[in-house]
């Protein structure tokens, strides 16, 4: 025990050491989870590069590629992952680079049948109707096939609840275990240590809860006010000790912040999440490029909202508009600049250095 102790009092003394000793530029790279164009990551690559000079501390995977739909963004095969990950690791500063994908199941599985992987995981309330061992082994299939191509973090799974039958994202695609908090917990505790047991990381998703929405955030602004339910918070009470990082979704609800959208609000991640509800661990962004957010918030001003909210990651999946394509450049020059006209504290880009430390220690 003693040792344990010392162990930890040496990890923080460590963190504390690093993080100031670590520039600020690359402090903000671990803050960043970016997509990019490229099945391959060679040295001369862009994304090499800014992975090295950046300290970038995480990237997402895509299948789909929106600007040339005959060719793959990232993935093919499941040879051609393989060693995309392996490249992109030996980018990395301290080889623990996060690599993500979308694998829920069901409609939301990048890896798919036709690159050669399973691509037959079922979703969500399909999985429901099996007993409990069959369900953790469904899952830790899903989480053994990651781990083989060198995938460590899946953004799954989803814990919001099936109450609106008019919802086409949760309710439609069947992406919700389903009503009760508890049962939904449950699975997705199950979902977790399936995850764990090939060392895959998880999270929680969409904060603070996208079940009873009828819009699509992908396309533009979402007010889930006067559906919203507070029984939505209580699977991330319920699971605070269990999740890796908890995701949080555009959706504006005037009951918790009536000026931001859950995103860019600290009354809903400061507050809310971290203080009220006591989760402790990593909060990532859903993409900052989806419409609720790009068409209503320039790029300067999401960024200082979103680091002053609370986030630790800040997705840029450069997926949804060929147009807009952000280069790691220009985000970490612009929150540079917010640090240094005080927009935003420096205090605020080391605890979610230290958050995000903490989370890749579990790799």
């Amino acid at each position: 025990m003693i040792r344990n102790f010392l162990i930890s009092v040496g990890l923080s003394i460590v963190f504390s050491v690093s993080s100031m000793a670590l520039p600020l530029e690359q402090k903000i790279g671990q803050m960043l989870m970016i997509g990019f164009y490229g099945t391959t990551a060679l040295p001369n690559s862009q994304i090499c590069k800014d992975i090295k000079n950046y300290n970038i501390g995480s990237v997402i995977l895509f299948d789909y590629n929106p600007t040339n739909k005959s060719k793959p963004k990232n993935i093919f095969s499941k040879a051609q992952v393989r060693k995309l990950t392996k490249q992109l690791q030996s980018c990395s500063h301290d080889g623990k680079l996060l690599i993500a994908v979308d694998q829920e199941g069901g409609r939301v599985q990048r890896l798919k049948h036709k690159y050669g992987f399973y691509g037959k995981f079922p979703k969500a309330s399909d999985v429901v109707k099996m007993d409990q061992s069959q369900i953790y082994n469904t899952y830790k299939q899903m989480s053994k096939e990651l781990k083989s191509v060198g995938i460590n973090y899946d953004l799954a799974p989803v814990v919001d609840l099936d109450i609106n039958k008019k919802n086409h994202v949760i309710h439609g695609l069947g992406r919700s275990f389903g009503k009760d908090p508890k049962v939904v917990a449950s699975y997705a505790k199950t979902f977790i240590k399936a995850m764990h047991s090939n060392g895959v990381l998880t999270s929680l998703k969409h904060f603070p809860g996208h079940g009873s929405s009828v819009g699509d955030t992908h396309k533009g602004f979402v007010d889930v006010t006067n559906l919203w339910k507070k029984v939505e918070l209580e699977p991330y009470s319920l699971l605070k000790n269990s999740a890796d990082t908890v995701m949080v979704a555009h959706v504006f609800n005037k009951k918790i912040d009536v000026k931001y959208p859950a995103s860019l609000s600290s009354k809903t991640i400061n507050g809310l999440l971290r203080k009220k509800l006591g989760y402790k661990g990593v909060v990532i962004t859903d993409d900052l490029q989806m419409g609720a957010i790009s068409k209503k918030y320039g790029l300067k001003s999401t960024l200082k909202l979103a680091i002053n909210a609370g986030d630790d990651i800040l997705l840029i999946g450069n997926q949804l508009d060929p147009e807009k394509v952000k280069s790691t450049k220009k985000l970490v020059d612009t929150i540079v600049s917010l640090v240094k006209s005080e927009a935003v504290k420096e205090e605020s880009i080391n605890s979610a250095y230290r958050r995000i430390q903490k989370l890749k220690q579990k790799l």
